[in-house]
Formats: structure tokens, C-alpha cells, sequence
């Protein structure tokens, strides 16, 4: 039907439109996930629609069977006031109603649809986008099947405190469900399946209630420590035509200024950390801006101290001299003040548990440190999922934002320091130089061994994907780990946004879909992205290839094949040694060769452009630049690589 109503033109004739723009535009935005635009203002293209709206005389529907004005239309324009650019999904019946609104009443533009083929992929893909964009992306799921799937995704978002908005269908009538699958495929408390790794969730029944519901869903996700929230989009309201547009109040979308550490504890952490002799900094899911990383860079200088970067976030300078990342066991052990910035296992940063039989906790810093611990994990958490880590009480713990409490920390330090401090800072400057540059000459020369080894090596591979980009603007969407954080290690990282960070909760299939979701971030903002992407992994959600494809997302994504979980082969050889088995038998069970996955045919099948696969180190070069070629014409591109286990 053409010509529907525009909601929220409804809301301006009927006085509420200030209640629709957002107070204070000029004033300092909340800090979001990383490096985007700010969010909540509507959109100039929802402001367009506003101004072409059709007639409020539209004629109603003639007959029961079709509908002019459905409540889904006006979910829609909420994504809009929220300037949610993208909804990621995998058809499903419980949200077909808000389905057809985006492709026919939003036009398929703001927001878009994102095609998806696994709902597990639909919220991955949130996740990677959000650490890029600075805002929520939306994902719609299926009900109890849907939402089930996704749930690992939502998780993996949930340890890694990223915002998502998770939009679920469901049927509440239990009168009006159709005998057999809609059954199935209905829960009384659907919320309760994710409830332990969501921040807030909730059922409306009523326009109204969803109006507000969803304004107090979306602040609640983007305010530290952020978190997915979850909204379910009852089935008739989505499908019922709304009685009187003029009836609904929508709320003003208005974001809460981001905790910051008290003044007092912030001059005390000063005072510990400029009287310090071994003072490190440790940064982990602390960066979110460039201007939170040129921060924190200010803050190092100030006080000559080396940086740790636990890499939830980029947080930090890979080419500054301050940057002893590599060097983490001697600076801690070294270290009489720790600085931990939203350290999410601030215990591991004094001692650990190693992999024994009896793990015993052994310590890594002296008896004596003393540890100051900004972050918003003091402002909220949940008992059962165990991401909270070990319990530690620290020197000094400050609950506030680790980002927002930089500049009034920065000031107490600047404001703080003798000229007898600053005089024994300055002389840490030359042996901080002379440290990092052993460190990443070390590295280096580490990376040399197996050069010309075939299969290829990872410090290999990742240096030729570094001549390949790196005069680019470009941006690593993968996890460091799998491949022993070689680029951490010898690339030149410099901006927050070339880096996604961790994953997470360490579940197996975030990292291809969330690449994805990355890139479709960075192809809006110019920037090429490039992904190197494990193979167990991408067994998991190999659809999402598709998804690549489908909606040209120009993404350069490099196979470090080992054929194998090679963490699982080291696990059960491990058991196998200590119980006097047979550790030879460690891969049964833990490989992928036999037979071997082609993922370059797996990538062409899907519309991808692909080579490989590639085990002469040789080729490498070559095949990269001519996958670029596809990446900088704004398509996606694989290049399978055969590397050597880890």
C-alpha cells in the first residue's frame, strides 16, 4: 500500500516535537564504543521523510485485509530518532511485519537490511560494527530458535561491553497462534534465555510502552559499561494498525553523560603514580576515540611510564617508545604502581594460574604494589556468567569510565608532579627508548625464522598483508591471539581505529562475522579493512561470506589455514602426557585436512572473489595485490593461505 502515514511527523503537529530532537548538540557527546559519529540525532534523511510525509487525511484501508498504517511503520522511525544506520537479520515469521516495514516503508535505506544466513551471524555482525561505528546496530531474531542462535554472539558482545540493540519477534496471544510451529516457536519470558548476558530487557504490549521501552533500552546500552539490551517485538503490534498516531508520546532521546572518577580519587591516583619509581600503565578495554588514545599517549609521556596494551581496544601507539606491550611479565614483576584502565582481570595483572595439575596461584608483581583500578565494572555486573574474573581488591579502586576520567586524571598528574618528579620521569626517557627498541628489533628477527618456509609462516603472512595496506587507510578487524599478535608487533598502529580489538568472550565464530560488520563501519568512513581469519573459526558461520558479497562490503580477508584447532591438538596432547597416553594421538579430533576445506572455492561459491590455496610463500605477495585490487573497487576479496601450526 502506498502513501503511509509518517509517525513522527504525527508527533511534531501534535506539540511533542522537541521531545524528538536531541538537547545540547553542541555539548561534549557521551564517548561511544570507538572512533563515529554521535550519535541520536535523527537523521537528515529521517527529516527528509518528515518533510514529504503524505497527507494525515490518508484514507484508511477498505477492507480487513490490508492495512495502511502498521505499528511496525513506527518501530522504524524509532531506529531512526536513533540513528541506527543497519539491521542485521536472517528472515524470520515472528518479525515480518517490521521486516516489510524497513524494505517498503523505510525504502531499504535508514535503516538498511543487512542479509544474513545464521541469526548467530545478524549479532556478530552488530558486535564488529559497533567497536567501529561508535554506535548500536541493530539485529532482528526469530523468536525462541532465533534468538537461541544468536545467543552466543550476544554473549561474545556482552564480555566485550559493547552496545547492540537485539530486536526479537514473538507471539503473546496464545489465541491467535496457528496450530504446530508457532508454538514452537514462542516463549512467555523470552528475554529469560539471554537475561544473564543482557543489561536490560523487555516485553511492551502497547505502542506506547514500546516508545518508551525502547529510548530506555537504547540509553541503557550506549552508558558504561555498555552492554546488548533486548527488546521483544510482539507480533501483533507489529501488524496491527495503529488507532490514532496523535495518541503516542515519544520520549526524548537523551544519552547520560559518561561516570567519570570522583576529583579526590582521581588527585590520589596522581599522587601514587608521580611518586612512583617503576610506574606502568595498563590499558585494556579503555580507548574508544582518537582522542581518548592522544590522551592517554599524554598521559605516558607525562610520566615516562611504559604502556601495556592488553588489546581489548587499540588503545595505544604500536611505534611509540612508551609502548612495552611484549615486555609485560618484566614490567609487572618490576612495577611498584600499576595503573590498570578498564582491566577486566586486574587479579591476572599480580599473579596467575598456571596450567598444572594443581594450579597453584603464583605471583607475577611484587607483595608490595600498589594497584589503582579505573573502571565501570564497579557500576555493574551479574552473578552467574563468570566474566567478572577473580576477585581483587585493589589500592585504589575508582568507579568511572576509564576514557572520561583521562583528561581530569591527566590535569591531577600535570598538577600534581614536583620538579624532582619531573626530573626523575625525564630520565626514564632514554632507557624507555633503548627497551622499545630491542623489543621490536627482538620481534623483528623473530619474525625471520621460517621466512621462506612452506607452508607459510604467521609472521610471514602478516608482514606481506602490512606491505600490501599499509600505505592505505586501513584497519585489522581480527582478534590478535591465533596469529601470536605479529601485527601488534611490527606494524605501525597509530589511530584507535585500526584495530577492532579482542572478541570478547572467546567464542569460536565471532571473528569472520564480526570482520564483516567491522568493514561495513569502515567502508562508510572510507577505510579499507582487512581481516585475518582463521579457518576453524570460519567454518562456524561460513554464510557470512555471503553476506560480504551480497552488499559489497570491501573487505581484504587473508585464510591463516593451519588446517587445525591447534590449541585443542596442544590441550589433548597435554592430557595425553600427563596420563602417560599417547599425546601423537592429540589431533584425532582436532583437525581439519582430511579432507582439506577449499575456501577459495567456498568464497567463489558465494560470489567472492578468491585465490589460493597458497603455500609458497612466493605467491604471496602477488596474490595480495591483486585481491587489493578487487578490495579498493569496493568489493570484498579471500586469498587462502597455507600457514604453519601455531
Amino acid at each position: 500500500m502506498t502513501g503511509r502515514r509518517k509517525f513522527l511527523k504525527d508527533a511534531l503537529i501534535t506539540g511533542t516535537a522537541t521531545l524528538l530532537v536531541k538537547p545540547n548538540v553542541g555539548a561534549a557527546q557521551p564517548a561511544a564504543v570507538n572512533k563515529g559519529p554521535a550519535v541520536g540525532r535523527p537523521s537528515p534523511a529521517l527529516v527528509a521523510a518528515e518533510t514529504e510525509a503524505p497527507s494525515l487525511n490518508e484514507a484508511p484501508a477498505t477492507d480487513a485485509a490490508h492495512i495502511g498504517n502498521p505499528g511496525s511503520d513506527f518501530m522504524v522511525d524509532l531506529l531512526r530518532i536513533a540513528n541506527i544506520d543497519y539491521v542485521a537479520a536472517m528472515p524470520g515469521s515472528t518479525f515480518r511485519g517490521i521486516h516489510e516495514s524497513i524494505v517498503n516503508y523505510a525504502g531499504d535505506t535508514h535503516p538498511q537490511l543487512i542479509v544474513c544466513t545464521h541469526e548467530e551471524a545478524s549479532a556478530a555482525i552488530a558486535h564488529g560494527y559497533a567497536k567501529v561505528a561508535g554506535k548500536p546496530m541493530a539485529c532482528l531474531v526469530h523468536s525462541t530458535v532465533g534468538l537461541q542462535h544468536a545467543s552466543m554472539a550476544i554473549y561474545n558482545a556482552w564480555c566485550d561491553r559493547v552496545p547492540m540493540m537485539v530486536l526479537a519477534g514473538n507471539m503473546a496471544d496464545a489465541a491467535k497462534r496457528r496450530p504446530g510451529v508457532e508454538w514452537y516457536h514462542t516463549a512467555q519470558d523470552l528475554g529469560a534465555l539471554v537475561r544473564d548476558y543482557t543489561k536490560w530487557d523487555d516485553y511492551p504490549m502497547s505502542l506506547q510502552a514500546y516508545a518508551e521501552s525502547f529510548m530506555r533500552a537504547y540509553t541503557m546500552s550506549v552508558t558504561s559499561p555498555m552492554e546488548p539490551v533486548l527488546m521483544v517485538l510482539d507480533t501483533e503490534l507489529q501488524e496491527q494498525p495503529i488507532a490514532d498516531p496523535r495518541d503516542i508520546r515519544v520520549p526524548p532521546l537523551r544519552e547520560p553523560s559518561p561516570p567519570v572518577g570522583s576529583p579526590d580519587a582521581l588527585a590520589a591516583a596522581a599522587s601514587l603514580i608521580c611518586n612512583a619509581k617503576a610506574p606502568v600503565i595498563v590499558a585494556d578495554r579503555a580507548v574508544r576515540t582518537q582522542a581518548a588514545m592522544d590522551m592517554l599517549v599524554k598521559l605516558a609521556e607525562s610520566l615516562n611510564a611504559p604502556v601495556i596494551d592488553l588489546l581489548g581496544r587499540m588503545n595505544f601507539p604500536t611505534n611509540h617508545y612508551l609502548n612495552h606491550s611484549s615486555l609485560q611479565a618484566k614490567l609487572l614483576k618490576e612495577a611498584d604502581v600499576i595503573l590498570a584502565l578498564e582491566v577486566g582481570d586486574v587479579w591476572g595483572l599480580t599473579e596467575t594460574v598456571p596450567d598444572t595439575i594443581s594450579r597453584p596461584s603464583t605471583p607475577r608483581a611484587k607483595s608490595d604494589v600498589k594497584v589503582i583500578s579505573i573502571s565501570t565494572a564497579y557500576l555493574y555486573g551479574k552473578s552467574n556468567m563468570q566474566d567478572a574474573e577473580r576477585y581483587y581488591a585493589p589500592t585504589l579502586p575508582i568507579a568511572g569510565d576509564a576514557e572520561a576520567s583521562l583528561p581530569e586524571l591527566l590535569h591531577a598528574v600535570l598538577t600534581t608532579m614536583t620538579p624532582a618528579q619531573r626530573n626523575a620521569a625525564g630520565a626514564r626517557t632514554e632507557p624507555m627508548r633503548q627497551a622499545f627498541e630491542k623489543m621490536r628489533n627482538n620481534a623483528r628477527e623473530a619474525a625471520t625464522l621460517a621466512w621462506d618456509g612452506s607452508p607459510v609462516s604467521t609472521a610471514r603472512l602478516c608482514q606481506e598483508v602490512w606491505n600490501a595496506i599499509r600505505h592505505e587507510d586501513w584497519a585489522l578487524v581480527s582478534p590478535p591471539n591465533p596469529i601470536s599478535m605479529w601485527p601488534q608487533r611490527l606494524w605501525d598502529f597509530t589511530k584507535a581505529y585500526q584495530f577492532i580489538g579482542s572478541g570478547g568472550g572467546y567464542g569460536v565464530g565471532y571473528g569472520a562475522p564480526a570482520a564483516v560488520g567491522a568493514a561495513l563501519a569502515h567502508r562508510d568512513a572510507g577505510r579499507i579493512a582487512v581481516n585475518i581469519q582463521t579457518d576453524g573459526d570460519l567454518m562456524v558461520l561460513p554464510g557470512v561470506l555471503w553476506t560480504a558479497a551480497h552488499h559489497s562490503v570491501p573487505l581484504l580477508t587473508v585464510m591463516h589455514n593451519n588446517r587445525a584447532w591447534h590449541q585443542e591438538t596442544m590441550h589433548i596432547q597435554r592430557m595425553s602426557s600427563r596420563r602417560d597416553r599417547h599425546p601423537e594421538r592429540g589431533t584425532i579430533g582436532t583437525v581439519l585436512h582430511d579432507p582439506p576445506i577449499d575456501y577459495a572455492a567456498m568464497a567463489k561459491s558465494m560470489g567472492m572473489w578468491a585465490e589460493g590455496p597458497i603455500s609458497n610463500p612466493a605467491d604471496l605477495g602477488p596474490a595480495l595485490a591483486r585481491a587489493m585490487a578487487q578490495v579498493k573497487s569496493g568489493k570484498p576479496a579471500l586469498v587462502d593461505v597455507l600457514t604453519q601450526p601455531r
